[in-house]
């Protein structure tokens, strides 16, 4: 053989190449003519003349990294880029008591005099002026999503439909898809051809483009973005348009993420409204009402984004023609048969008698606005809320401002001025043409103001923490869609490569599209705020809880698609561990039942790409049980109670086990019966009131101090109060003043409400003691074993206060987990009351203090107190973790929903926990808040010590952000009803052959739509990544459990079973194509801090 081989090698190699060129070209085409139902969407696939990546098979088995312990030496350096305007250095000195006040006009003698210098200046660029018709449509607010749509929005878009093809120069701006999306599914196909061409012509822009205009201040990021990806998603899908500026004119301050998310996904400019009233007059007087906005951690400016600010109050035409409101009256040419307001009375149509007087007039009040800026350019909006429903509207608006227009336009060499329709990107192209550089600025508009009519001001910092029960149902129904997005994809993909029936798998994306759309919806600025009247509210919320349960059906399908192996009928096994009988009540675990020698399978779902240990907690029948994990072994448990303070239950017991999971991992475990339970594992009850019991040892409370211990820490608590007062370090002996309080504000009547927070400035003591009624009848008592101790003290139903602290070795034991639940009861209880939990500690944050809170769980910014401004202006928006700290320690409260925070004084961190007032704020909802409801909030306590040097950009530790992702993202916990002949599961299937980097946040998996079908799947997915900034000089000595610090994913990552796939990076909303990874998942590497967007095409 082996001289055949020698005698014929040529022959022979040229054989071999010709079939390996064969085999070649085959599989080529195999991989290339998958079924077109298949395929990624048209404008997602890979660039033509690139190959496809060769199929990868996964790593064979999942290899753990060694724990994770941060360095100065291994940590990404990140140098914050400096700014001409640095927003809180600027805010701090401003005059928030300006002498026009009371007028409520900031135009003074100075712009005058500047008005009038530059009508002089022969230099000047001549006036340009752009009118934009628009109409600010609210996706719920006094009336419900479903109730606007049928009484105004339908008719205002085909009015527009209708009167933009009549008046061919007329231009309009349309935001909210959700309200587009339900008028096109109904429109005539005449008019969507109309909608199209408008699109196409540019009079009709599509602005910002997310399904509603999100608020900036109390949405998550996963929500903010994912409500923006579904509505540039449908915009590509529909009329094959992608957004190209911003428009958010409506949220009640301005934070820097929707301007960091509009410009990842490809939009170049956008415009705010609502900012501080003295932020106005500053932008005014230096004429830096265009900016580029930057984020400080973005190194290459790849996220700059130019900005507009609306130079007056607010985007109607009254507030928006000039500084002088009586003025701009006139020209708001609305009139209705039937409707009185204060601009139909005023407006007279324009005639040839009075057309020169009125041009005059209106052209004096766009030069005034004008010389706000040194470009002499200016966007004046034509509209309000709700406006053109009504034909007539559109003809009023149009025919009196035309008239106007070609009166001037005709003398422009008199008036040296040009008036045109257009749209935002009309005028953002204008200014760059007269502009070669603009300011820069960093930082927020928070908090937002405007003025009382007796000229106080008045700050809109009570939405922060306005309605908590529905911005913590919100956060339940963000982590729940995750899981499912998550779960879909692998099942669905895997199911359609195995050559599975999909049939069940498109009627449940239906479900997840709705889910999608109506957490979107939920995210609007009179949503999510909790400022609608309580009956939207109510809707709402019932979309919201419908979703819940659609999404933990669909997380019950797609384990059971994945993990059970003899599953015969279409039977869903695997069930929720907990129920909620409707959005009101509160969820309720369902007891695990276990007779005889009965064993249930208890299946938990990681939804993070890292490893993590949790602490489960379960409701079983009885104690006489033990876990063992996927491979059989038994696991440290714990048997507690259920008890109040004077009694214990004997129906069920509460079983808390140690799991630990592997990233995207679904493991089963089993709980089974034993004879005999191990005293170590029975829980030993603390309590003066609650007798004798045959299970749990009970033992008498101390009267003196109490005193909760791990190996790590030393917890004090007040023997009376039940409340903690310090915490001892055991690693470094350092003892920390931590003493929690809770007290309320007494609210201003009709000066506090929905929006507004204000504190009656008539008490001399601005705290009103809460608990006073309930003292001395608290009730404390204590819950300790093996894994978990846990302290609770009850002020009747009020409050119970619930702080823990675990005894198992790993990161949870450098924790202290709070819970409170908080129930204000039936009104008129606890009328005007803002209650809050204050931390007062002995860190020396400074004089004013200093504080630190996030933006939409994306990036921290640093607050300063401004004692001018009292406590309602020191008020700050926080989604996940707030903290304080000074050059040693720092004190990190990780939070579960929106809610407002402070630091008034130094040492104190503070945090709304809900609110009741009365009466309305005037800021047109028209009622109190009332419908208070029983509320559970969860707070992660921690103490970490600072180990040199912090650097100037403020980052949370890794841990922060690792505990934060845990309390955003619970595990998902199921229980398999059946036995073994009916459902089998596999012990553990791991969706993901290794863990993400310890940084880089799963933020999303989403399966994608087809184009021309949009309720049906394809085999590729949106996979959403988050590198969360971390400081390298805090928590050092915490260690993460086997999760890998590097840049990169690990060679051999994927997806189960999903081995061979194309990656894409792409904008963050997933509409165009940056760049084709030709090293697939290892050619992703956000910059710290960075959102980048990858499709994922799996191929068969």
């Amino acid at each position: 053989m082996y001289k055949l081989l020698r005698r014929g090698s040529g022959r022979t190699f040229l054989l071999c190449a010709v079939l390996l060129s064969l085999l070649l070209c085959l599989y080529y085409v195999s991989q290339t003519q998958g079924p077109s139902s298949g395929q990624a969407p048209a404008l997602l696939a890979a660039p033509v003349g690139v190959r496809y990546e060769r199929p990868t098979t996964l790593a064979p088995d999942y290899s753990e990294a060694p724990d994770a312990r941060v360095s100065m030496a291994t940590c990404p350096s990140l140098r914050p880029r400096g700014a001409d305007i640095e927003a809180q250095e600027e805010f701090d000195k401003f005059d928030f008591q300006p002498s026009w006040m009371r007028s409520r006009e900031y135009w003074d003698d100075s712009f005058e005099a500047r008005y009038a210098e530059l009508r002089k200046d022969p230099k000047r660029p001549p006036l340009k002026v752009i009118l934009m018709p628009h109409s600010h449509t609210d996706p719920g607010w006094l009336k419900t999503f479903e109730q606007y749509f049928h009484s105004s929005t339908r008719s205002i878009l085909n009015n527009m439909v209708t009167k933009l093809q009549q008046w061919p120069n007329m231009t309009f701006i349309w935001s909210e898809v959700s309200f587009l999306s339900l008028w096109w599914e109904s429109a005539h196909p005449t008019k969507k051809a109309v909608v199209k061409r408008l699109v196409k012509e540019g009079r009709l822009e599509m602005t910002t483009g997310g399904w509603v205009m999100t608020d900036e201040a109390t949405s998550h990021i996963y929500a903010m973005l994912d409500q923006l990806i579904e509505g540039h998603q449908w915009l590509k899908s529909n009329l094959g348009v992608i957004p190209e500026s911003g428009w958010s004119v409506d949220p009640f301050g301005h934070g820097s993420t929707v301007p960091h998310l509009l410009k990842a996904s490809g939009i170049s400019g956008t415009i705010i409204q609502r900012i501080h009233y003295a932020w106005k007059q500053w932008f005014a007087k230096k004429q830096y009402g265009d900016f580029v906005w930057l984020q400080p951690w973005d190194q290459i400016g790849a996220y700059d984004i130019l900005t507009h600010n609306q130079p007056f109050d607010i985007y109607n035409i009254k507030h928006s023609c000039g500084p002088h409101p009586h003025v701009c009256l006139n020209f708001d040419f609305r009139k209705i048969r039937g409707e009185y307001t204060e601009y139909s009375v005023r407006a007279v149509d324009i005639t040839p008698n009075n057309v020169k007087q009125m041009s005059e007039l209106l052209l004096e009040q766009y030069s005034r606005t004008g010389s706000l800026f040194p470009h002499n350019v200016v966007l004046i909006p034509l509209g309000d809320d709700f406006r053109y429903d009504q034909q007539i509207e559109w003809d009023q608006q149009y025919t009196n401002y035309k008239i106007l227009v070609d009166y001037i336009n005709s003398r422009k060499d008199e008036y040296n001025a040009e008036i045109i329709f257009g749209t935002p990107k009309d005028y953002f192209h204008e200014i760059q043409k007269r502009t070669e550089k603009f300011p820069t600025l960093a930082g927020d508009f928070f908090v937002y103001s405007d003025i009382f009519s007796e000229g106080r001001p008045a700050y809109w910092s009570g939405y922060f923490t306005t309605r908590p029960y529905m911005k913590i149902l919100d956060r339940e129904l963000e982590a729940n869609l995750r899981s499912a997005e998550i779960l879909y994809s692998i099942a669905l993909n895997v199911a359609r490569q195995s050559g599975h029936d999909i049939k069940l798998y498109e009627t449940y994306f239906e479900k997840l599209v709705k889910a999608r759309r109506n957490l979107g919806l939920f995210q609007h600025h009179d949503a999510i705020t909790g400022t609608s009247k309580s009956f939207v509210m109510k809707d709402y919320a019932l979309k919201m809880f419908e979703s819940i349960s659609d999404m933990t059906s669909l997380q019950s399908f797609a384990i059971q698609s994945l993990a059970a192996t003899n599953v015969k009928t279409t039977t869903i096994y695997v069930l929720p561990e907990s129920d909620r009988d409707s959005y009101e009540k509160l969820p309720k675990k369902i007891p695990i039942t276990i007779n005889g020698r009965e064993t249930r399978s208890v299946v938990l779902f990681n939804s993070l790409a890292q490893p993590r240990q949790e602490i489960v907690s379960l409701r079983v029948n009885s104690h006489r049980v033990r876990v063992l994990d996927p491979k059989g072994r038994p696991v440290p448990y714990q048997i507690a109670p259920v008890m109040n303070a004077t009694s214990i239950t004997h129906d069920t017991y509460v079983l808390l086990f140690v799991a630990d999971l592997k990233p995207l991992t679904i493991a089963t475990y089993q709980v089974e019966h034993i004879d005999k339970v191990p005293m170590e594992s029975i829980s030993t009850v603390y309590c003066n009131r609650c007798g004798k019991d045959t299970v749990f040892p009970i033992k008498p409370m101390q009267s003196s101090d109490i005193q909760l211990e791990n190996h790590r820490m030393k917890l004090l608590f007040d023997g009376q109060t039940g409340f903690l007062k310090r915490v001892t370090k055991k690693s470094t002996g350092k003892v920390m003043q931590c003493a929690i309080q809770f007290a309320a504000y007494a609210s201003a009547q009709f000066h506090s409400g929905a929006y507004l927070f204000m504190p009656d400035p008539n008490l001399r003591d601005q705290d009103k003691d809460i608990l006073e009624a309930y003292t001395p009848h608290q009730k404390i008592y204590i819950v300790s074993g093996s894994l978990s101790s846990r302290l609770t003290v009850e002020y009747g139903k009020l409050l119970a206060h619930h702080v823990s602290i675990f005894h198992h070795d790993g990161p949870l034991a450098e924790a202290i987990y709070l819970r409170n639940v908080v129930d204000f009861e039936t009104p008129p209880k606890n009328r005007e009351t803002e209650m809050f939990m204050r931390i007062q500690t002995d860190i020396l944050n400074g004089d004013p203090p200093e504080f630190y809170t996030d933006l939409n769980g994306h990036q921290m910014v640093k607050r300063r107190k401004i004692e001018r401004i009292g406590i309602e202006g020191n008020y700050y928006p926080i989604t996940a973790m707030t903290y304080i700290e000074d050059s040693a320690h720092r004190l990190t409260l990780v939070v579960n929903h929106a809610q407002g925070a402070a630091s008034y004084q130094p040492g104190w961190l503070e945090v709304m926990l809900d609110r009741r007032t009365l009466y309305d704020d005037s800021r047109g909802m028209g009622e109190g808040l009332l419908d208070n409801r029983k509320t559970v909030l969860k707070h992660w306590m921690l103490l970490e010590d600072i180990s040199g040097e912090k650097g100037s950009y403020s980052k949370p530790s890794l841990f922060a952000n690792h505990i934060s992702n845990a309390l955003n993202y619970p595990i998902n916990m199921f229980i398999v009803d059946g036995n073994e002949s009916d459902i089998r599961m596999k012990s553990e299937v791991k969706l993901l052959s290794q863990s993400f980097p310890c940084d880089l946040h799963l933020l999303n998996l989403r399966t994608n739509h087809d184009q021309k079908l949009p309720h049906f799947p394809v085999s590729s997915a949106l996979m959403v990544l988050h590198r969360q900034g971390y400081s390298c000089a805090v928590g050092a000595d915490v260690a993460l459990k086997h999760c890998p610090l590097s840049d990169k994913l690990s060679s051999g990552t994927g997806f189960y079973k999903l081995g061979s796939v194309n990656v894409t990076r792409t904008t963050v909303t997933g509409t165009r194509s940056k760049k084709y990874l030709e090293d697939g998942f290892m050619g992703i590497n956000p910059m710290p801090m960075e959102i980048e967007t990858y499709n994922v095409q799996f191929l068969q």
